[in-house]
Formats: C-alpha cells, sequence, structure tokens
C-alpha cells in the first residue's frame, strides 16, 4: 500500500512539473525609468490606389458648395451660425474611389491626382482649385481616409478587422484593441505585412524592446496585416488547462488514498 502511495506521489510531482505556467509580458522591458527618448515624428498615412475619401465641400452660402457634394440632403446651421450643407451617410460611407491611375474624379473640378498625397494635402489642393477657379471664397473642406483598416491575427486573444475611424494607429495600439496577446503569443515575433506600390513587404518586430518605436510599421497603414507568432513549444491554452485538469484529479487521488492509508 505504501508503494503505491509514493508512486502516486511520483507521478503528481511528474505532472506538477509538466504543468507550465504561462509567462508575465512586458512590452518595452528595455525602458528605463525617468528618462527622456526622443519621439519620432509622425509620417501622414499617404493615400494609395484603391483607397477610397469621403470628401465634404462646405461654405457659408451652401448654395455655393451644394455642387461640389455628391447626395446632398439637406441644409443645417454650422457651430459659428453659418449655414453649411449636410450630406447623407451613404456619401461618407462610399466616398470617392481612387482609381488605378491614382486620381479621383470630383464634381465639376473633373480629375484629381491624389495618389502619394496626404488627406491634408489633397484638402489644400481642392482649396486652392475652388480659390483659383473663384468657384467659392473661402471653402471649408473635409477630407478622410475611410477604408484604414487593420488585420490582426495569430496569438491575439480577439482576432479581427480593426477600423480606425482617425485615420491614426500605431503597433501597440492595434494589439492593445484586439485584447493584447494569448497566453502563447510570442511578444518578440510580431509580424507586419505590408503592401505599398505593388510590393508586398514582412517586417518582423520586438514588443519587448523600445526598437519598437522606431520600426518602420510602428505606425500601421491601410490594409497592414499584423499577425503574432506563437511561442515555440509552449501549450495552447487548452492544452494548459488540460494539464491542470489532469494535475489536480491526481493530486485528489492522492490526497485520498494517503489518507486511507493512515486511516489504517
Amino acid at each position: 500500500m505504501k508503494f503505491s502511495v509514493y508512486l502516486l506521489l511520483g507521478i503528481s510531482f511528474l505532472f506538477l512539473n509538466a504543468c507550465k505556467v504561462g509567462q508575465r509580458i512586458v512590452y518595452v522591458d528595455d525602458m528605463r525609468a525617468d528618462t527622456n527618448y526622443m519621439i519620432n515624428d509622425f509620417k501622414p498615412l499617404l493615400i494609395q490606389k484603391n483607397d477610397r475619401l469621403s470628401i465634404f465641400v462646405s461654405a457659408k452660402n451652401p448654395e455655393l458648395a451644394a455642387p461640389f457634394n455628391e447626395n446632398v440632403e439637406a441644409f443645417d446651421i454650422g457651430a459659428n451660425g453659418e449655414v453649411v450643407t449636410k450630406p447623407v451617410s451613404n456619401h461618407l460611407k462610399n466616398g470617392y474611389l481612387v482609381d488605378l491611375d491614382g486620381n479621383i474624379e470630383f464634381p465639376i473640378l473633373g480629375t484629381i491626382p491624389v495618389e502619394g498625397k496626404s488627406v491634408n494635402d489633397v484638402k489644400n489642393l481642392l482649396r486652392d482649385k475652388l480659390v483659383s477657379a473663384k468657384y467659392i471664397n473661402e471653402p471649408i473642406i473635409k477630407v478622410e481616409l475611410t477604408n484604414l483598416k487593420i488585420n490582426v491575427i495569430g496569438e491575439v486573444k480577439n482576432i479581427g478587422v480593426l477600423d480606425v475611424p482617425d485615420n491614426r494607429i500605431n503597433l501597440l495600439e492595434a494589439i492593445s484593441r484586439a485584447g493584447g496577446l494569448s497566453t502563447n503569443g510570442s511578444a518578440q515575433n510580431v509580424v507586419v505585412i505590408r503592401e505599398d506600390n505593388g510590393i508586398r513587404r514582412k517586417t518582423v518586430v520586438d514588443l519587448t524592446s523600445q526598437d519598437v518605436f522606431a520600426s518602420p510599421v510602428y505606425q500601421l497603414q491601410q490594409n497592414d496585416i499584423v499577425f503574432v507568432e506563437p511561442k515555440d513549444n509552449v501549450p495552447t491554452p487548452k492544452d494548459d488547462m488540460n494539464w491542470r485538469l489532469l494535475t489536480i484529479g491526481m493530486s485528489v487521488v492522492t490526497v485520498v488514498f494517503t489518507a486511507l492509508n493512515f486511516l489504517k
């Protein structure tokens, strides 16, 4: 009987050692507290082929701005008391498609080259054209990139597509919005796949190093794919739970046999 008890104790000890507990992830672990670090300049997103732009023109006289807005349905009063046109939701959702030549077709103004330009560049370009052609003296133009979506896959808690309404998101923000890394996620091997000018490029980033801030993919772009690689030889959460349950079961059996042995 004693041999059986010792055998069960030995087996339980082996199971306890085999059951691995997930390690704590420390991002940018090499940054020192109370130390100043230079911040890299933020580079605005550049418009690419097949992007969609939401463009809305307003003016003090809404009748002047109306021809430059598609699907205008009503007028509204702005914060400063000026009368502005109000677009329908479909216009903001669909927007202007950047064609394969890098252009959009804008009402009255015609073909406008936008590829390689930032949102502010397009805003200034349209404003200059409206003023120089004497269509509107003081136009107010709003330009937004409507297709900024980031795919986050791999070892994160919430796999999915992230919508970015403010046209700006970095790699750490994307990981955070995806729920963070899973217990099987490797912070040292986070892959960003980017398509730009007909070229697809893979970049591996280490989130535990401050070098992540200097990475060319730290500021994410439209249609980037973020893939968190799994750790090597690390059980998945399901496997880890199975090991825990099996270990608990073996421990309970050992305690019962030990108690019965002492009662005899």
